[in-house]
């Protein structure tokens, strides 16, 4: 649970100002867009694919599903976000998943039992 709040806090900071420069969407629209992605990232990319595999593959992972979730998000808000603006937010994202993974890496294997990684 530590490592999905560290997550969450970590990806707020991120997209609730992003997301409330770029498009019309409020700060608790924001904040719900926000953790909703995390979750997702989180038990996919971070307690999934992490866990198989490396740093890169899952921040890759976790950028790819970033850009399709911001991208149906805004289609289904009607918010006007741009392509670029959703790779520039997706970018920003990946920074903060590598830097976060790292992290996870080290909880995971101070509270369970250790995983392979490569990067």
């Amino acid at each position: 649970m530590e490592g999905f709040i560290r997550k969450a806090v970590m990806n707020a900071i991120i997209i609730v100002p992003m997301l409330m420069w770029f498009s019309e969407a409020t700060f608790l629209k924001s904040v719900i867009t926000g953790l909703i992605l995390s979750f997702l990232t989180y038990f996919v990319g971070d307690r999934g694919i992490l866990t198989m595999s490396n740093n890169i593959t899952a921040t890759v992972a976790d950028g790819v599903l970033a850009y399709i979730y911001f991208w149906g998000v805004a289609e289904w808000m009607g918010w006007a976000l741009s392509a670029g603006e959703i790779f520039f937010i997706t970018a920003l994202l990946a920074v903060v998943e590598y830097v976060f993974h790292r992290q996870l890496v080290r909880l995971l294997n101070k509270n369970e039992a250790p995983i392979r990684q490569t990067t």
